[in-house]
């Protein structure tokens, strides 16, 4: 079912965020940046790319065809976009067509007011923003929501089942399990992307029972090549259950070298290793690039370091700027098993 995201569904906890007057849309004109519930085309055409910005202890990625982008989530509050900015000008992104939110914690959302009012006066626009609908109360929150209201930009709540149309790839959003929740990380936006042969996964902070659920609702259709850690690499995430049911060959994980919370644990590196996964970490691979045609994905790094997730902690930290260039660690191919990794010893650039 196609939904949108109603103002007054936020403005009744953020009555100073600026919020135009209770009831009104935004911005629904039935063009291009509505969720459908018709499938997109699934046939490869060109390229597809996933670069997993280095920004600390935050998620930022950036997702593109060659017509389209999207931008999941933006980074740190602390850094106010700078980092994000400054890497999709390095690689000459004009526009934001879709903006998805995974949840409203502020190392997700830190960057979106200054991406929103970047690309709204300066470049072409940010085509449509995409949310939970679970709000928060933070400054960061408020911003975000004022500069959509600012530049009267297209906001859509998701939920499972939804799908954005992204030019090429098949996007479909597998959480929340439906409009109206209120937990941040359980009711958060989960999305499965598909471009030809290769899937891509991304959860956000969804902990374990919320990937039982998508497990339960989705399971074989969760098929990835690649999977960004949930959580930041928390033991709270990437569960046995999920691991099992997306079967990635890739882990990617979106924390600071000397994270707080001691992002990734043990736990999930571990599972990593039982099931034969590659992991590369943005703390001391730097930015990662997967390159996808479709059957084959070209792994690239700003670091070369190892993959292996047990020895991933050991391995010395990023020193590159956030629009240094990268290089190919190794490629995956979709039609041969015998890519599959053998963790003992082996680094990214073998």
């Amino acid at each position: 079912m196609r939904r949108y995201l109603a103002v007054i569904a936020l403005c009744g906890l953020l009555v100073t965020a600026g919020c135009v007057e209770a009831g009104v849309e935004l911005g629904l004109d039935g063009g291009q940046s509505q969720p459908s519930d018709t499938p997109t085309t699934t046939a490869a055409s060109g390229t597809f790319e996933v670069h997993v910005i280095n920004v600390g202890q935050a998620d930022a990625t950036l997702l593109r065809t060659e017509n389209e982008t999207m931008l999941i989530d933006s980074g740190d509050w602390r850094d106010d976009g700078e980092a994000v900015i400054k890497y999709l000008e390095a690689n000459d992104v004009e526009r934001i067509d879709h903006l998805v939110t995974t949840h409203a914690h502020a190392d997700h959302i830190g960057g979106h007011e200054a991406v929103i009012d970047y690309y709204e006066t300066e470049k072409d626009g940010v085509g449509a923003v995409y949310d939970s609908g679970v709000p928060h109360t933070s400054k960061t929150y408020e911003r975000y929501l004022d500069a959509v209201e600012r530049h009267n930009v297209d906001l859509f709540e998701v939920a499972d089942g939804d799908e954005i149309p992204f030019d090429g790839v098949r996007a479909r959003v597998v959480n929340p399990e439906s409009s109206g929740g209120d937990e941040l990380h359980a009711d958060g936006v989960a999305v499965h992307l598909q471009f030809g042969e290769n899937g891509f996964l991304f959860t956000g902070d969804a902990g374990r029972e919320t990937e039982q659920r998508i497990v339960d609702e989705h399971d074989a259709s969760l098929d990835a090549d690649v999977y960004q850690a949930g959580h930041h690499g928390s033991d709270t995430s990437s569960s046995p259950a999920l691991l099992d049911a997306a079967s990635p060959e890739v882990a990617v994980i979106s924390s600071a070298y000397d994270s707080q919370y001691g992002h990734p644990h043990d736990e999930p590196l571990q599972r990593f290793a039982e099931r034969d996964v590659r992991a590369l970490w943005t703390a001391v691979h730097g930015t990662v690039v997967f390159v996808s045609d479709g059957e084959t994905i070209s792994v690239r790094a700003q670091h070369e370091a190892t993959a292996d997730p047990l020895e991933i902690q050991d391995a010395s930290a990023a020193t590159a700027n956030t629009t240094d260039s990268t290089t190919e660690q190794f490629v995956l191919n979709a039609e041969a098993a015998s890519a599959r990794y053998n963790p003992v010893g082996v680094t990214a650039g073998a």
